[in-house]
């Protein structure tokens, strides 16, 4: 029997409440929820992004997160591991460790994760044009922990054509880009199950400046350009289709931020079906939230607590599946330790303190909800037909469509700020005069250093022989069209460096 809920005052709260003949929770199109009993019956995953500095002290991280009550980690790589540069590369200057975590080689991974067993948790990593080599050192990790690969679960983003569109960390052309994702696609469908091999990204269309109609419409494309390059390769949509899943931002406007996630989940349901999927996990949209970075102010840094809560409680009532929420102080720098357990604890009172979670899809049946979930879908459609007509999302990016109006989108958005047609406070309205954090996280340069020699290190230690070996036989294979994987993965166990490994494709694939 399932667990009985009630409110404050003894009031007993249904699980599902919906309209004679009304659509139903878990139940295609899915607007109302992926799962018929939603957060009565599981909670979303509280991740917590971080990666910074070295290996090393991203691990202490974990291990506090951990700690905290973090049911998932997060993963940030720096620049130069997100476009295929080792840390002693001359383009690294003055980038190694900045924004994300710095990862040269295998030994870096097992660095980060010492003391996590893989199995026993869920990763999600926000990398791209590196995806495959960075999956390829997370599974050589777990092989090495003894883990049954059938149960690795956790997510890679890969998702190369938002980065054309809107982010830059790509490295090869897109059509070699895509070979490498469906690469992915087909290896982990018989390798590693559980694992989901790809994360369909509007957050960053979103932090680019686009509107939430197209922060939906564009990563929607995408995913359908996803599923129509796995199935030209062979792959079955209801065997793939369910280890997709999609990461989207979440704004400052409660109410269309709700529907657009509902309205997502009723779009991906029409497009997988009308692809051929008939498997209900093959047709259900789940995804990742993260709060809008952008939406954060340097200015009144504290105020962002009460918008990160607004963003965060719009995620739960909109039906996310995970959510990492940003910390006050990232408008500034990397999150201190304070700002992530506070951004934490804000999804842990909403889970355990607000009453959202009692009842499935609370706000169906708003009059102003459902209107809205629908003219979302309505906008979407138009734009989703329009990139339809030049024949997908890869031909609308090479023609520079989606950037235009991203770029335009930003332009209105700066140009309304500015001209104090949108309020955002502290900024251009209840101003005071600037009083700076005391406590801001700071990456020291000097771990370029401490990279180039750990790398000095393992060159000296690692078979030279078996890398050069394993990287040729890697080259023969980019030339050619077999799955590229096992490849990588044989290379990454020799300790064959990420720099060596994207050095071999670019030679092969040329760059972008």
């Amino acid at each position: 029997m399932a667990e009985k809920r009630v409110t404050s005052s003894g009031i007993e709260i249904k699980p599902v409440y919906k309209a004679e003949g009304g659509e139903v929770p878990g139940e295609f199109p899915y607007t109302r929820g992926v799962q018929p009993d939603m957060y009565r019956g599981k909670l979303w995953t509280m991740r917590q992004y971080a990666g910074f500095s070295t290996a090393e002290e991203s691990n202490k991280r974990y291990h506090y997160l951990l700690q905290q009550g973090t049911t998932g980690l997060s993963v940030a790589f720096d620049l130069p591991t997100q476009i295929g540069y080792d840390s002693d590369h001359e383009l690294s200057e003055g980038e190694v460790g900045k924004v994300g975590v710095a990862i040269d080689s295998l030994m870096d991974i097992e660095i980060l994760f010492e003391g996590i067993t893989l199995q026993n948790i869920t990763t999600s990593m926000t990398i791209n044009a590196t995806a495959s080599i960075l999956l390829a050192m997370y599974i050589a990790l777990a092989k090495k922990q003894g883990a049954d690969l059938k149960q690795l679960s956790g997510t890679i983003q890969n998702d190369i054509l938002k980065e054309y569109a809107a982010r830059g960390t790509y490295i090869y052309p897109p059509a070699p880009s895509m070979r490498l994702i469906t690469d992915v696609f087909a290896y982990c469908s018989t390798e590693v199950p559980k694992w989901n091999t790809i994360s369909i990204s509007g957050y960053h269309i979103r932090e680019a400046g686009s509107t939430a109609v197209q922060e939906l419409a564009f990563t929607l494309a995408n995913g359908k350009a996803y599923l129509q390059a796995a199935q030209s390769k062979g792959l079955d949509i209801n065997v793939f289709a369910k280890r997709l899943s999609f990461f989207f931002n979440c704004h400052n406007n409660f109410f269309e931020e709700i529907a657009k996630f509902r309205a997502a989940r009723r779009m991906w349901a029409h497009i997988t079906k009308g692809l051929g999927a008939t498997d209900a996990s093959a047709q259900k949209l789940r995804f990742h939230t993260q709060t809008g970075g952008s939406t954060l102010t340097a200015q009144q840094p504290l105020n962002n607590i009460v918008r990160v809560s607004n963003q965060a409680m719009a995620a739960v009532l909109g039906g996310t599946q995970s959510l990492h929420t940003n910390g006050y102080d990232e408008a500034l720098s990397l999150p201190t330790e304070e700002a992530a357990k506070i951004a934490l604890r804000t999804q842990q009172i909403i889970a355990f303190e607000s009453g959202v979670t009692d009842t499935v899809d609370p706000l169906a049946g708003s009059y102003f909800v459902e209107s809205l979930t629908d003219e979302i879908e309505a906008a979407a459609q138009i734009y989703i037909d329009k990139i339809d007509a030049m024949g997908g999302s890869v031909k609308a990016i090479e023609q520079d469509y989606m950037q235009r109006e991203i770029a335009a989108s930003a332009y209105q958005y700066q140009k309304d700020i500015e001209s104090n047609e949108r309020v955002l406070v502290g900024v251009n309205r209840f101003t005071e005069e600037a009083v700076h954090l005391k406590d801001v996280f700071r990456v020291d340069d000097s771990i370029r250093t401490h990279q180039v020699e750990k790398l000095k290190h393992l060159k000296a230690q690692r078979v030279k022989s078996e890398v050069v070996l394993l990287l040729e036989q890697l080259k023969v294979a980019a030339a050619g069209d077999e799955n590229l994987m096992p490849y990588i993965l044989r290379a990454v166990e020799a300790y064959a460096t990420l720099g060596e490994i994207a050095d071999v494709l670019r030679s092969v694939f040329g760059e972008y």
